[in-house]
């Protein structure tokens, strides 16, 4: 039976392994594996996979509609339809790429640094429970949703300026070339629950994303944004948001939708996925009012765009830390993502002259990183569950660091080639007569009365 379930359960994520396996069902099945095969069959559990359910459904909410819109109000008016498609294209490539192959890549297989083939085309996948507490096919489904969402964000480092179906070619092989390699190593596990990818082996912590999901999304928008060059008019022409509006409804989707990526990252209705919750709300709040005051008191005035800037800055800097650190840790992280993200998207990004359009870089990028490296500082055993582990652990910033490296210098090199091999098959750039004419008329053959 053990070898039976060994591809099913590798890599799931940290948080989730030392769920599973240390559930009643598993703990009866290998006590009784020489017992009749009925007896020890796996059960679900059904609470767990309704929380498992719903929070798959709240993380689908966070790109359509909660990022398209957030992205969609801050493009120019002649630019938001074109922004919208991006997302809602993404989701729907991303579905398919992640059936045919990404699944079985992040997930599957015994080498630390690749998935294998085992679920291609998902294929026996409907009649699997993972450890007797969720079906197989709701994890690969939540998962999904994140090989969804990470893609997309980084269409917001080149808006205005990237041809569709170049976006479209680059995005398709950066999922599976970038982002599936990087879910691997973090969140793959063997089938006795320990750490199967090399970073989870040396014991990176990454609850929900800091790593897999942002620091790699920012790196990536600013590789994308340098290589693609500024918008035509950059820093001359009036490029200010179209629709705040649009953008506040995005955001506030964006806050809700979290709570699934962050409490549905502890695969189960526990104490655990409360207080990733809890700490979720702490941490977002704190960092809006962070850089609200940070704006108040250089600009002299609190913009709209900078408060939910700020609470999107705290949502990625939480990600990483949300099943491993308690109240207190939530409100500093978020407090020190606010500052320094408003720095990150205003101060760096004009000394440096890079147009991350819709700070892809400023947001994810630098808040991932500063989520990363201080869940090392702020972790509790208590909450993490990860004997040893204690607030200022030296050892365990290190570890988070190195793990920041890697993924940096990986993301960064393999972007940057995918982008010239799609820029020497296809081009990169619209034409400057279609960006000037906008990406909804010249691209799609609509737009926005």
């Amino acid at each position: 039976m053990i070898h039976r379930l060994k591809n099913l359960v590798a890599g799931v994520g940290p948080a989730m392994g030392a769920l599973l396996f240390a559930s009643a069902a598993w703990a009866q099945e290998a006590a009784t594996e020489a017992a009749p095969a009925a007896a020890a069959a796996p059960t679900l559990d059904t609470g767990n996979t309704a929380w498992m359910l719903t929070s798959t459904a709240l993380v689908l909410l966070m790109t359509i509609p909660g990022l398209a819109l957030f992205y969609a109000g801050m493009v120019r008016k002649k630019n938001v339809l074109g922004t919208m498609m991006q997302s809602f294209a993404i989701c729907c490539l991303a579905t398919v790429l992640w059936m045919v192959i990404g699944y079985s890549l992040a997930f599957t297989g015994t080498s630390p640094y690749i998935g294998g083939l085992d679920r291609l085309f998902l294929d026996g996948i409907e009649k699997t429970t993972l450890s007797g507490t969720i079906p197989e096919s709701v994890f690969a489904m939540f998962q999904m949703t994140f090989f969804i969402i990470t893609p997309a964000l980084i269409t917001g480092a080149f808006a205005d300026r990237m041809k569709f179906s170049s976006m479209l070619v680059f995005i398709g092989l950066w999922a599976l070339v970038v982002y599936a390699p990087i879910c691997h190593w973090v969140w793959s596990l063997n089938a006795d629950g320990t750490a199967l990818g090399f970073l989870g082996a040396m014991g990176a912590l990454d609850f929900a994303g800091g790593t897999v999901v942002h620091i790699n999304a920012g790196v990536a928008g600013l590789v994308a944004c340098l290589v693609l060059g500024p918008r035509k008019g950059f820093g001359t022409d009036n490029m200010a948001p179209h629709n705040l509006t649009l953008s506040v409804i995005g955001a506030s989707l964006l806050w809700v939708g979290w709570f699934g990526f962050n409490a549905g990252s502890a695969a189960a209705a526990d104490g655990r996925a409360g207080m990733a919750m809890l700490v979720t709300q702490i941490a977002t709040a704190a960092a809006a009012l962070a850089w609200m005051f940070a704006e108040w008191l250089l600009r002299k005035k609190p913009s709209v765009l900078g408060v939910i800037s700020g609470a999107v800055a705290g949502l990625v800097a939480i990600t990483p830390a949300a099943g491993f650190v308690g109240p207190k840790g939530a409100l500093i992280i978020g407090l020190v993502a606010g500052v320094v993200c408003y720095w990150g998207a205003t101060g760096l990004k004009h000394a440096l002259k890079y147009d991350d359009s819709l700070d892809a870089f400023g947001v994810h990028g630098i808040g991932g990183i500063i989520g990363a490296v201080l869940t090392g500082v702020f972790a509790v055993e208590g909450i993490g569950g990860t004997a040893g582990l204690l607030e200022g652990n030296a050892g365990q910033v290190l570890t988070q660091v190195y793990a920041v490296l890697i993924t940096v210098a990986y993301t960064a090199i393999v972007t940057f080639i995918l982008l010239k091999i799609v820029d020497v098959i296809l081009g990169l750039r619209v034409s400057a007569e279609e960006e000037r004419e906008g990406l909804d008329l010249a691209l799609h053959g609509e737009t926005v009365h």
